[in-house]
């Protein structure tokens, strides 16, 4: 193990017990054996810190967002990587070794992008994974897995932007010169199971406040902003056309979600003015 590099890996928690043992369990049965886990608690009210160290994660609490709990975690980890994930997220066996395998044959590698699919027999979770299939490979997707040195160096992820937080990070490190476009075939399954569209809206209709922030930082990225990228990448591919009762759910969901970002936008816009 003394040979390996240390994988941190930080999660952010809040009243996660449904999930957490999943992901911790998925991380103790890597293949890859040199892990440190740190959980960045937001004060949870259930079961979530006693689970979390029954797994032998260190856990800290922090009432914070989320940006700012990663990167309390990036910087209280102690790893030569840092992999960053969410608490409802199950980790296929191969993921840390294939991210390690990548990076360390690649020194302009700065971060790596772990494919997801989304599992759940509800219908929104098979929309949902549905829906990610058509993002491989895309610019929509973000790595997850980076250079520790080089996340602290561009200061982590940016605080002050909820829209798109997880590209944060990836761009400012692509901004120094890094390629954060690797990508492994290992897969992250995202548990979402009690996947509710109206507390999903009310999350996009939050976002949606600093949607504007994100554009004008990252501007770079705008396509993870536009509905006209990301229909096309549903409209153009005939495989779309395959599953009619997913796609229709797929124009749903999106069209729903930039309603609820679009008015979660005009409503900071009038308080701001205000």
């Amino acid at each position: 193990m003394e040979s390996k590099p240390l994988v941190s890996v930080i999660i952010p928690t809040y009243n996660s017990e449904k999930t957490i043992g999943i992901c911790l369990r998925s991380i103790e049965e890597q293949t890859y054996p040199n892990i440190e886990v740190i959980v960045v608690d937001n004060y949870s009210k259930d079961g979530t810190q006693k689970i979390a160290e029954k797994y032998g994660a260190r856990v800290l609490q922090l009432k914070a967002e989320r940006t700012r709990a990663k990167n309390f975690g990036l910087r209280e980890a102690r790893g030569k990587y840092v992999c960053f994930i969410d608490s409802d997220m199950e980790l296929t066996r191969n993921v840390i070794e294939e991210c390690v395998n990548l990076v360390e044959g690649d020194e302009k590698l700065g971060g790596v992008i772990i494919p997801e699919r989304s599992i759940g027999n509800s219908f929104w979770a098979r929309v949902r994974d549905f829906e990610r299939s058509f993002y491989a490979g895309t610019e929509i997707e973000s790595a997850r897995f980076f250079r520790r040195d080089v996340a602290v160096k561009v200061g982590g992820f940016d605080e002050n932007v909820i829209a798109f937080e997880e590209a944060t990070l990836p761009l400012k490190i692509e901004g120094i010169g890094y390629n954060v476009r690797g990508r492994i075939d290992a897969v992250i399954l995202h548990h979402e199971e009690n996947f509710s569209l109206l507390d999903w809206l009310r999350k996009k209709f939050y976002y949606g406040g600093t949607a504007l922030r994100y554009r004008a930082r990252y501007s770079i990225s705008n396509k993870q902003l536009s509905p006209i990228y990301r229909f096309s990448l549903f409209l153009k591919n005939r495989r779309f056309y395959s599953k009619p009762s997913l796609a229709i759910g797929v124009l749903i969901l999106k069209i729903l979600e930039y309603s609820s970002a679009g008015l979660g936008l005009l409503k900071t816009y009038l308080v701001e003015r205000c």
